[in-house]
């Protein structure tokens, strides 16, 4: 009985993998499997909390050396698409200055996965907007010290 339900389990989680790589391409399943840049970081130089409309709630924090991003991480309390994309936010937000952090958008998240589910294109607009918002943090903190 024990070996039947194993193998049940085994077929299971295989299909369950075929099919999340097939939704994310190998980028995005990779990501999925193992997410990289979770958060928080301590005492970071910027933070934002985004809810979207989904319900989703993604933070973003950035420390900054020189004016640009020297770490960065995500927490979601959203689904894998979520953490996929919160993810890749906060990897292609490393060694960018302020300027440069502006040219990460939900398209651009979108376009480093290559592949991902329509309906869970939102997640990727939900990272976007939250790092644009730490982003903002960042640059009020910077003119208050001034």
């Amino acid at each position: 009985m024990a070996d039947n339900f194993d193998a049940f389990v085994e077929n299971l989680q295989e299909r369950i993998f075929d099919e999340t790589r097939e939704a994310f391409g190998e980028a995005g399943f990779q990501r999925w499997r193992h997410p990289l840049y979770r958060g928080p970081l301590e005492a970071p130089d910027a933070h934002a909390r985004v809810t979207g409309n989904c319900g989703d709630t993604m933070e973003i924090f950035l420390k900054f050396d020189d004016l640009r991003v020297s770490d960065a991480a995500y927490r979601t309390d959203g689904c894998g698409s979520s953490t996929v994309c919160g993810s890749f936010a906060a990897e292609m937000a490393i060694g960018k200055d302020p300027d440069e952090l502006l040219t990460i958008t939900g398209e651009a998240i979108l376009e480093k996965l290559g592949r991902f589910p329509e309906e869970d294109r939102h997640c990727a607009f939900l990272a976007a907007d939250t790092l644009q918002e730490a982003l903002n943090q960042y640059m009020l903190s910077r003119v208050k010290k001034k």
